[in-house]
């Protein structure tokens, strides 16, 4: 497998990758998730419910607990406490925009049902069926069949039709709630839409990367988009082909790299390139910074040696050319003044 890492011919080495049938499903299935999860990514960053997305993860984990616990299909719960624990969080929060404060009680509460839920599983199952929970905590998008990865495609594209409709509204939402409430926007419908697709964004990124590492799939493509451009609607295409990107470049690794599991590999790939924009955005800032100062340092001493330079004598008033007819004239009366004078 790691010859396609340092394979002469990239392309047979995909076309080898690709004949397995897991790896088709993990590219079909991550495609139909990470195009949402980037769309979704920049608005999370955008209207700073990052920690909203986490609270959501955790809560996957419960639900996909609970429904593993009263042998219900895992999907099931990761979606119905996602959506539900969504729209909790908008109605508790002003203006379907939960404070810390509520976020952090509903994290904690999810937690604690979680570890209800997983004793009931572990107590009243065999423990060979304990490898459901661990998926959800870290990800299984190797263990995908056709038709869980066409379920992930059909659920992926309603998530992003639905929020390229509402993509209008919900930024001029986002970037000025009162002269969007003033002009008749739903706001606060919104809001609650919003925290929906959120959540089955939230659900099927867990497939991809897990209850655990959820937050680098939902906030790391939108923070580099909002690093690179401060237009909307280019951002969302950057968000989403970084989240993109980040996918098939970590499932590619975890083919090369059996030892690295999926999710880590996506999120390392995601990481490294965030860190790699804040570096280089960073030193864009300072590099400008310093042109600027030098330009005006440069500006200020122009000024200074304006303002010191001394000043040319200006000609006299009796010497000016003006005053040369004047001279003449004067000069010409001088024998007649004198004459008459003489005694």
């Amino acid at each position: 497998m790691t010859q396609i890492l340092v394979t002469a011919n990239p392309i047979s080495a995909v076309s080898e990758m690709l004949s397995h049938p897991f790896m088709r499903y993990a590219f079909i299935s991550g495609t139909g998730i990470a195009v949402p999860a980037g769309l979704l990514s920049y608005f999370i960053v955008l209207r700073r419910q990052v920690f909203t997305g986490d609270a959501l993860g955790h809560a996957a984990f419960t639900g996909a607990l609970a429904a593993l616990a009263i042998g219900a299909d895992l999907r099931l719960g990761l979606f119905a406490i996602t959506v539900a624990g969504g729209l909790l969080l908008g109605v508790l929060g002003n203006k379907a925009r939960a404070d810390d404060v509520v976020i952090g009680s509903f994290f904690a509460w999810m937690l604690g049902l979680g570890v209800l839920f997983l004793s009931i599983f572990t107590t009243s199952h065999s423990a060979g069926n304990a490898a459901g929970g661990v998926r959800v905590l870290f990800g299984s998008i190797f263990g995908l069949d056709l038709v869980q990865a066409q379920v992930s495609v059909a659920i992926g594209a309603g998530i992003t039709i639905a929020l390229l409709a509402m993509a209008r509204p919900l930024l001029f939402a986002t970037i000025d709630e009162a002269v969007a409430e003033a002009r008749r926007i739903p706001v606060r419908l919104l809001g609650y839409s919003f925290l929906v697709l959120v959540g089955l964004g939230t659900g099927q990124a867990t497939q991809a990367v897990g209850a655990l590492l959820i937050l680098g799939l939902l906030a790391t493509p939108g923070g580099i988009a909002q690093r690179l451009t401060t237009r909307p609607y280019v951002g969302l295409l950057l968000s989403c082909l970084v989240a993109v990107g980040s996918l098939w470049v970590g499932l590619t690794l975890s083919y090369a790299l059996p030892s690295w599991p999926p999710s880590f590999s996506i999120l390392a790939v995601a990481s490294s390139a965030y860190v790699v924009v804040l570096v280089s955005s960073n030193a864009m800032r300072i590099l400008a910074s310093r042109g600027e100062s030098d330009m005006l340092l440069e500006e200020a001493t122009r000024a200074a040696m304006i303002t010191l330079r001394p000043k040319k004598s200006s000609p006299s008033l009796i010497t000016s050319p003006a005053w040369r007819p004047m001279r003449t004239f004067t000069g010409s009366l001088a024998p007649s003044l004198r004459a008459a004078s003489a005694p």
